[in-house]
């Protein structure tokens, strides 16, 4: 699927495809050990540096991952790198995808970034593509992740049990959350809301 980055540009963030000329920068970004707590995708010790390239290897294969795009997150005030998310499972036949492997610098936690970082992906998905499902699957150990998808709108449909392994060897349950775009409506006003709260904190 082609995507239209000038379509991924907001107020707060914009986003961008990733390219070898942002990786420096998120392996540093990366190395934040808060992180990684809950999914446990990188270990910060001596094999990180190999880790993340295994990381970047997957991020920048298009047909990795049932078909996917990744991107850098910048905020728009200073143009400075925040994070990285992936649509994945791209599946134009059934009209769905899914948006995760995301994760921010701590310093924008809580804050309006990630709000309107889904916003935008959404928004794409069912206004410029005509998709009719998005999909999030978060690791059960996430609460804080899960609170966030919960929050922006999606909703919960269920848990897998042992359904991967995290890197550390522990089992991973997946706890999957979908937006449909028969409430994509309600679900973006919704989120226009949270958006404008944060503005007046």
């Amino acid at each position: 699927m082609d995507i239209d980055i000038s379509k991924l540009k907001g107020k707060y963030v914009y986003l961008e495809t990733l390219t070898t000329h942002h990786v420096e920068t998120l392996r540093q970004l990366a190395k934040d050990e808060r992180i990684w707590e809950f999914t446990k995708a990188f270990a910060i010790n001596e094999t990180f540096d190999k880790q993340f390239a295994d990381y970047i290897s997957t991020a920048s294969d298009n047909n990795a991952m049932g078909g996917q795009q990744a991107f850098v997150i910048r905020q728009t005030a200073n143009d400075a790198i925040i994070g990285m998310t992936r649509l994945y499972e791209i599946n134009p036949k059934d009209k769905r995808a899914a948006i995760g492997y995301t994760w921010y610098t701590p310093a924008v936690w809580g804050l309006v970034h990630n709000k309107e970082c889904k916003l935008l992906l959404l928004q794409y998905l069912f206004e410029e593509t005509g998709f009719s499902r998005a999909e999030f699957h978060v690791a059960h150990q996430n609460i804080r992740s899960q609170k966030a998808v919960q929050k922006i709108g999606g909703v919960k449909e269920g848990e897998l049990r042992k359904y991967g392994f995290r890197n550390d060897g522990s089992v991973r349950n997946t706890v999957v959350f979908s937006i449909i775009d028969d409430e994509w409506e309600a679900k973006k006003e919704n989120l226009r809301r949270l958006i404008t709260a944060d503005e007046n904190r």
